[in-house]
């Protein structure tokens, strides 16, 4: 089994939970626009200030994704 790999994007300031609950939307939108075998997101408020939306991909589709999509951070998932 391929490593898996979250991808985050990190939102800060007031708006940052409505701004990654959103993020997610547009997530989605990209993994059936391009057909991915992904079907792990979300997001996270981590703070009053600061919340992160995800996309879980494969080693196989991560340098695609990252390239199209500019994520900020990446990290290791285990479920």
């Amino acid at each position: 089994m391929s490593r898996q790999i979250k991808l985050i994007w990190d939102f800060r300031g007031e708006a940052s939970a409505k701004t990654a609950e959103h993020h997610e939307i547009h997530l989605k939108e990209y993994i059936v626009n391009e057909k991915l075998p992904i079907n792990i997101t979300g997001f996270e408020i981590k703070s009053e200030l600061h919340a992160i939306a995800f996309m879980v991909v494969t080693d196989d589709n991560m340098i695609a994704v990252r390239d199209a999509l500019k994520p900020h951070r990446g990290v290791i998932f285990e479920s």
